[in-house]
């Protein structure tokens, strides 16, 4: 018997070893609720990646700093609108109208049918335009209004709208009332002293431009997109969706408004060297 006690002896102690080794390689679960793991296991585990979040891509329709687009979806695999790489601008549309009201009443062009002729409106992206009626302007005339015209400057105002602290428009000869309201200053003006909507500025600037508005309204002046056809549903662009209303001079040059950078020329279809055909009239005289 003595024999086999000393390898049993043995045995029992490789056996002991051997649960003492297990029970620590035991997986976390096992463990009591609310013990922390082991800190080799929390090393060991690699915190997950925050997902960033996509560039939002914006571009201009007419006019840096006034009329600008967040590109998006509006439906599955469709965008709003494609931004040109080279200059920011609009190129094209998924949707000339996503976004669009009605124009409203327009003199001239009473014609159209309802809903056909459609703006983007424009007044939520003027940063100050409640501030003007309610903080500033609250139904207040202007100190010596109306028999002193002169604009008062107001320090406040001028870092606000840099533009209007040398006014260009009229070349010196007009003043802010001549197109704003004088107590509804988020609204503008006609000659008869009735508020404009903020939303149809060509109604303010055919006082004094009646050939541009002319122009315009038959469609020789200004942008427009959608269908072409004579009865076709368009989105027009309004005045100051192309000019700057305080700065038509364009400061040093004082003439036209701020040009932009013109698009790289298309590049011509595979195999086609020269596109001299373009310049040849296809009716012979």
């Amino acid at each position: 018997m003595k024999r086999f006690a000393l390898p049993a002896t043995a045995l029992a102690l490789c056996g002991a070893f051997l649960l003492t080794v297990v029970a620590q390689d035991k997986p976390a679960a096992s463990s009591p609720a609310g013990a922390a793991p082991p800190a080799t296991q929390a090393a060991a585990a690699p915190a997950a990646p925050a997902a960033s979040a996509p560039a939002e891509v914006v571009c201009f329709e007419s006019r840096k700093g006034a009329t600008e687009l967040t590109q998006k979806e509006i439906k599955p695999g469709l965008l709003n609108v494609k931004c040109s790489p080279t200059t920011g601008a609009a190129l094209w549309y998924g949707d000339p109208y996503h976004g669009t009201v009605p124009m409203g009443k327009m003199p001239g062009l009473e014609t159209i049918p309802e809903g056909q002729a459609v703006v983007r409106p424009r007044a939520d992206k003027l940063n100050f335009l409640a501030q003007c009626g309610t903080a500033c302007h609250n139904g207040t005339f202007p100190k010596g209004f109306p028999k002193d015209k002169r604009a008062v400057p107001i320090p406040t105002m001028e870092a606000m709208v840099p533009d209007v602290k040398e006014l260009q428009h009229g070349r010196g000869r007009i003043w802010c009332l001549d197109c704003h309201h004088t107590t509804k200053r988020n609204m503008l003006v006609d000659h008869y002293g009735d508020p404009i909507s903020i939303e149809q500025p060509q109604l303010l600037c055919g006082k004094c431009h009646g050939d541009k508005l002319r122009d315009w309204r038959d469609g020789i002046h200004g942008k427009r997109i959608g269908d072409f056809t004579s009865t076709g549903k368009k989105r027009w662009f309004t005045c100051t969706e192309c000019h700057n209303p305080h700065n038509v001079q364009d400061g040093a040059r004082n003439r036209g408004f701020v040009q932009i950078a013109p698009e790289t020329p298309p590049q011509l279809p595979h195999g086609m060297t020269s596109a001299a055909h373009e310049k040849v009239h296809p009716i012979a005289h």
